[in-house]
């Protein structure tokens, strides 16, 4: 699992768009959102650098906390 700062993850719009984009690159990912806390926990076979591109690509850049 990695956690993801996403800082400009506001609202429900921002969760799907979040959802979508990482989805793009892996299609069997888990992904548990925390609004208020704007982070994310990635369960992916995907690497941390192909998530964090995906989402800069979806206009929500993010940072790799854990």
């Amino acid at each position: 699992m990695s956690v993801f700062s996403v800082p400009d993850m506001s609202c429900d719009h921002c969760k799907t768009a979040i959802t979508e984009a990482i989805e793009a690159v892996d299609d069997t990912v888990e992904i548990d959102v925390d609004m208020d806390a704007r982070e994310i926990d990635v369960f992916s076979d995907a690497g941390d650098k192909a998530i964090l591109a995906a989402l800069k690509a979806a206009g929500y850049p993010a940072e790799l906390k854990s």
